[in-house]
């Protein structure tokens, strides 16, 4: 396969689509099959997130985010069909971003060594339930902070302050790192607020923003499912 090709065509909304419904399949079948009645509970954050602000705009329903989040990528895939190098999707570059979102995994995992708390937390729950769970995280905490966020921010960045591409994506990274930390302090379920779970959240934010920049959405979903992982892995194997 050629090198350039490789990087320019995995980086589109199509690869992005295809390499992770695999993903947004089992986590829906997950949630599905691991008890109705704790649906609107066992659901990730992000999505749940998402889920209240998509009421104010009367969009109800434990799988509302997850349809609407389903049909942009439908539209993303019909949209970029059309325009990609090729007409053919290849394998090769789908397995070949699986093992370098597990090499990204990697890079997380050992960055992450460095502090105190791991980025996945917590050992309540059954087995099941966490696997699910990581999953989830993988797939919507990329969507809303990574893909919304960055995207949005490299726009407003751009137009208030008409700052150049590379400085406009490294604010965008940055303010979203800050707010994907935040997040999980707060509601219910959140954190106590504490500055090394802040540090090792944003630190996690920036690695994760930087990749969703120069990889896109596909890898970085899978990147942080793939730690998330390694971490649920340790969790059950140190017990």
């Amino acid at each position: 396969m050629k090198n350039s090709s490789y990087w320019v065509e995995t980086h589109t909304p199509l690869y992005s689509f295809i390499f992770t419904m695999p993903l947004f399949l089992l986590y829906e079948i997950g949630v599905f099959t691991i008890s109705a009645s704790n649906l609107p509970l066992l659901r990730n954050g992000a999505d749940v997130l998402m889920r209240q602000i998509m009421e104010v705009f009367g969009i109800y329903g434990v799988y509302g985010f997850s349809g609407t989040f389903l049909f942009g990528f439908i539209i993303a895939f019909l949209r970029q069909k059309n325009s990609l190098m090729t007409s053919s999707i290849k394998g090769e570059y789908l397995l070949t971003m699986l093992f370098e979102s597990i090499g990204w995994a990697i890079v997380l995992t050992i960055s992450m060594i460095w502090f105190p708390y791991l980025l996945m937390a917590g050992k309540d729950g059954i087995l099941i339930q966490q696997f699910v769970l990581a999953i989830g995280a993988g797939i919507y905490e990329e969507f809303v902070f990574r893909v919304i966020l960055i995207t949005g921010m490299i726009y407003v960045l751009g137009f208030v302050f008409q700052w150049t591409s590379l400085a406009k994506k490294v604010g965008a990274v940055f303010i979203s790192a800050i707010l994907f930390s935040i997040f999980h302090f707060i509601g219910p379920y959140g954190d106590s607020p504490q500055i090394d779970l802040f540090s090792i959240r944003f630190m996690a934010g920036l690695i994760l923003g930087t990749i969703y920049v120069i990889r896109g959405f596909g890898v970085t979903a899978y990147t942080h499912t793939i730690y998330d992982l390694f971490v649920l892995t340790k969790f059950t194997t140190s017990t």
